[in-house]
């Protein structure tokens, strides 16, 4: 890793002119907090999220946004009694934690901005405008909601893409320099940290009245479509997690399931075992008590708190004799922070080492014309060559 120029704070003549700093886009879901945001917040989800899964035609999205509000109204006024999701107070917190960690590296030359894919004031566009504005020129997309996040991801870099198309209006791009974080399923810090919440929690709630092998233990992903119009939707990532985090635990607590968070849509398959079916597969095997653990969202959500409530809920009424234990996501936890803070540090060293990119977005689509050209006139010398290449396998 490259080791930074040492800076008293406040002090890098790279501020006073604006030049080299880097800007992390740190970037979450976001959650509405008031009823009247919710059809316009489902359009936006299905426009971002269905449409890569569900074959629906697009005139569909802002009627069914409507609808999906009405139960959402039900669900979240009436049973939850005007639930306002803490997630964006909590992200929030997650964004000052890293800026700080990282500050103490870089000073000023970094900064922390969040980003969310569905609610404004803070939606990519407004956000890179801004950067923009303060004379950041080298961008480090850090998309931090959903471990698997390959799949929410990609949904994360379409809007940067689409924002950065609309705000360029001269023929030398702005952006000099770019990085991105695509997901932590593998880092050993992050698994680390799950486990051991979990082991902590027993320990202190279960083991007086539970044995090992009476402890189930749910452990939460992001539901994924099996099927999502060819994009890789992040089930790999997911299990890979899973099984990192079992594997950490299962020699102590034997009973451990993964439970997928799913958004039951028609037409769609989905991850199995959804975390309902997996507490009672456990419950079959013994189980006494169940620990449910959100390993797959970083940030606690609408999800993570009202589903897995819902879960919990229809399970204890059947089996009343069972304790239940919800557990937090990675939230503000300090550690989490300075894990976070510690992998994008590699990516700002590269940035400011390297060459700025000089890129001219007008010369996009005179390439393309040329490769058109490049490619007729070679066709024919490829297709000759392949022909060869073919046949010679064929012994």
């Amino acid at each position: 890793m490259v080791a930074p120029p040492e800076l008293s704070r406040g002090q890098s003549s790279h501020s006073e002119t604006g030049q080299d700093r880097v800007a992390v886009l740190l970037m979450g879901y976001g959650e509405v907090e008031s009823y009247d945001d919710f059809a316009n917040y489902n359009e936006q989800a299905l426009n971002l999220l269905t449409a890569k899964f569900a074959p629906v035609p697009t005139w569909v999205y802002p009627p069914m946004a409507k609808l999906l509000a009405v139960f959402d109204l039900h669900e979240w006024s009436h049973q939850h009694g005007n639930f306002i999701s803490p997630h964006n107070a909590i992200f929030e917190q997650q964004r000052e934690g890293i800026e700080k960690n990282l500050q103490e590296q870089w000073g000023d030359r970094v900064k922390v901005f969040k980003a969310f894919n569905f609610c404004a004031p803070y939606l990519p566009d407004q956000v890179l405008s801004e950067i923009k504005q303060q004379g950041f020129d080298k961008l480090l997309i850090y998309p931090l909601l959903v471990v698997d996040s390959i799949f929410t991801s990609g949904i994360a870099i379409e809007q940067v893409n689409n924002a950065l198309a609309q705000m360029n209006s001269s023929d030398q791009h702005w952006v000099k320099g770019m990085r991105y974080i695509p997901s932590f399923f593998d880092r050993p810090q992050y698994i680390e940290l799950m486990a051991e919440m979990v082991e902590e929690r027993i320990a202190r709630d279960l083991l007086a009245a539970h044995l090992p092998s009476q402890v189930g233990i749910v452990l939460m992903n992001h539901g994924c479509p099996h099927e999502a119009k060819g994009f890789t939707s992040g089930i790999v990532e997911s299990q890979t997690l899973y099984d990192k985090v079992r594997d950490r635990l299962i020699h102590r607590y034997p009973l451990i399931s993964v439970g997928w968070l799913n958004h039951q849509t028609p037409m769609i398959k989905w991850t199995q075992p959804n975390a309902d079916l997996a507490a009672k597969n456990l419950m079959d095997l013994g189980a006494t008590s169940i620990v449910f653990m959100p390993i797959g969202f970083a940030t606690e959500n609408h999800e993570t708190l009202l589903d897995v409530e819902h879960i919990i809920e229809s399970l204890r009424r059947k089996r009343p004799d069972v304790t239940y234990v919800k557990m937090p996501c990675a939230n503000d936890h300090p550690r989490f922070l300075q894990m976070s803070a510690d992998w994008a540090n590699e990516h700002i060293a590269e940035l400011f080492a390297e060459q700025a990119l000089s890129v001219n977005p007008e010369l996009a689509a005179r390439q393309a014309a040329e490769y058109v050209h490049s490619h007729d006139h070679h066709g024919h010398e490829h297709h000759g060559h392949s022909h060869d290449h073919d046949h010679h396998h064929s012994h």
